[in-house]
């Protein structure tokens, strides 16, 4: 059986417990002021998606998308449980993600992550995937801290 990538309300206590970890490790990992992660209820607002990741049974991560424009979605909260890290998890949230952002039509994808050992693993995620740096967006400040990456969507073909 493999990865099982499905969208989530964030009611299980389960799943409030693996955004309890990744907000946790984003503030044990990050400078004073640079922790740009959702809350629960941040993840709960309309503009974004959140889905979560199972195997056998247990939860091994997550991830969503935020809409920013009709035309631009943001990589949210991308967290693999320390149990099932370097087994494709975030591949497949990251698969997911993707096909949902080109079947809304988004003609790209931004993300802002941090810096520094912790981060390396989801750098080279995203740049295997064809993600490169890109500057600031939105209301995210420009800092030694930040790396900011952009990635061109193609559009499905449609027969």
């Amino acid at each position: 059986m493999g990865i099982d990538v499905r969208q989530d309300d964030l009611s299980s206590m389960e799943v409030q417990s693996l955004i309890a970890l990744h907000l946790s490790g984003m503030h044990s990992n990050s400078p004073p002021g640079h922790v740009h992660a959702l809350a629960i209820e941040s993840l709960r607002a309309q503009s974004v998606t959140f889905w979560t990741a199972w195997e056998d049974g247990l939860l091994c991560g997550c991830g969503a998308l935020k809409e920013l424009d009709p035309r631009t979605g943001e990589i949210k909260s991308m967290r693999t449980q320390p149990a099932f890290l370097r087994r494709g998890v975030g591949q497949a949230i990251l698969d997911e993600i993707v096909r949902v952002a080109r079947q809304r039509g988004y003609s790209r994808l931004l993300l802002e992550t941090g810096t520094g050992e912790a981060f390396e693993p989801a750098h080279a995620l995203y740049r295997r995937n064809g993600f490169e740096p890109s500057g600031a967006f939105g209301e995210y400040p420009a800092t030694d801290f930040n790396v900011f990456m952009a990635k061109a969507l193609a559009q499905p073909v449609t027969a």
